[in-house]
């Protein structure tokens, strides 16, 4: 999978508006997977009603689709190793929109467990196939800005599609949302078949690429992914208790801020790319420290109702500044391998997901500094390891330069 080189017989312009299309097909299925991962929180008491299960093993479909990512990302990517590139990401969206289809056919609990899972392999190779060649896509200073493209995808699946998807399940039956996930699916489908150019490789022996995982810089990108990230999860696992039980939101409010932390999201995605191609490292830290301080200052803002709306756009905007700059940073960590390399990336954002929405848990079960008003600062400190970790990245690449 080493170096790859896309031809162009066409004029700049041309050229330039056909890498334009084919970031946003690959965009559309990033809208789609995205939904499909988070959709299931605004179902869960719809789909517990009528399969006859209760909310937490309900909400073992969002475990089970993490899982699915984690475990799926590397056995995929491994597995269709010979595969080309845009035949993989081709096959991934059958395999994506088969999932869908049988989750929206799904009989009981079991079918619909499976069919998650089913869909939540095409994740973790999906972002990462899809982020090397959004990379390539476009000229090297322009990198991190095409990736953060296509995981705005992954953000307006947050704004857009989880409200309107709960509503249509709430309407016409959770298995309405799914068929709708499967249509997008079915266009993104054509959209990546017409838009996304065939990639040249040059040929790489499965070992020489799983070599590229014995470096220490690749396991110190991946946890830099893990903890950098782990941070914003460990908080917004539990951002409803904490603007229902500390600020006193109403329930029902706290959809709408969602969306102000969605649109905070797709502002950080974008500027994040933009700031990343400028100055990768030095950007990702600088994007971490105000993570931190966003977090830590969480603890105290939570108290007000205006501060907290504040605080929630601000955290927003750090949360996903960093997503481009650690997606780019694997891919030049590792560029005899992007494919493997970027997909074990996503793996470990999901890890992060696990692991923060863990830490959380376990704070507020143990009480530890007073149990849910202490998860803010605590997702501080998940995000100083990150921020340790990504200097020493940055001294292991000055180091080899």
């Amino acid at each position: 999978m080493g170096s790859m080189n896309i031809s162009h017989d066409t004029t700049n312009a041309s050229t330039s508006n056909s890498s334009t299309a084919a970031l946003y097909a690959l965009t559309l299925g990033a809208f789609a997977i995205g939904l499909t991962e988070f959709i299931i929180m605004g179902l869960l008491p719809d789909v517990a009603s009528s399969l006859h299960v209760s909310i937490p093993m309900a909400g073992m479909l969002v475990t089970g689709y993490a899982l699915g990512v984690a475990i799926g990302a590397p056995i995929i990517t491994v597995a269709t190793h010979k595969m080309k590139r845009k035949q993989l990401l081709l096959f991934l969206m059958i395999l994506f929109i088969s999932g869908n289809a049988l989750a929206a056919l799904a009989p009981n609990y079991s079918i619909l467990m499976v069919a998650r899972i089913l869909a939540a392999l095409t994740h973790g190779s999906f972002f990462g196939v899809g982020s090397v060649i959004a990379a390539e896509l476009v000229p090297k200073e322009k990198r991190a800005g095409a990736i953060a493209i296509m995981f705005t995808g992954l953000t307006l699946a947050n704004i857009l599609g989880v409200p309107i998807g709960t509503f249509l399940g709430q309407a016409y039956g959770w298995r309405s949302t799914f068929w709708s996930i499967t249509i997008i699916g079915i266009i993104a489908l054509v959209g990546i078949a017409l838009m996304v150019p065939k990639v040249k490789m040059s040929a790489s022996s499965l070992r020489q690429e799983l070599g590229v995982l014995r470096r220490p810089t690749v396991h110190v990108a991946l946890l830099m992914t893990v903890f950098g990230f782990g941070g914003v999860f460990t908080a917004f696992t539990y951002i409803t208790p904490i603007l229902v039980d500390i600020t006193g939101f109403s329930p029902k409010s706290v959809s709408y801020i969602l969306v102000l932390f969605g649109i905070g999201i797709t502002i950080g995605n974008i500027y994040g790319g933009k700031w990343a191609d400028r100055k990768l490292l030095p950007s990702l830290i600088g994007i971490l420290i105000l993570l931190a301080l966003v977090l830590a200052l969480f603890s105290l803002t939570d108290q007000s109702k205006l501060l907290t709306l504040v605080t929630v756009f601000l955290f927003g905007i750090a949360a996903f500044g960093t997503v481009p700059g650690l997606q780019l940073h694997m891919l030049n960590t590792a560029k005899e391998a992007p494919t493997l390399a970027s997909t074990l990336n996503i793996a470990a954002f999901n890890l992060g997901n696990a692991l923060g929405a863990y830490i959380g848990g376990v704070v507020i079960e143990m009480k530890i500094g007073g149990g849910l008003p202490a998860v803010p600062w605590v997702a501080s400190l998940v995000t100083i390891v990150g921020i340790l970790l990504t200097i020493l990245g940055a001294r292991q690449q000055k180091k080899a330069h």
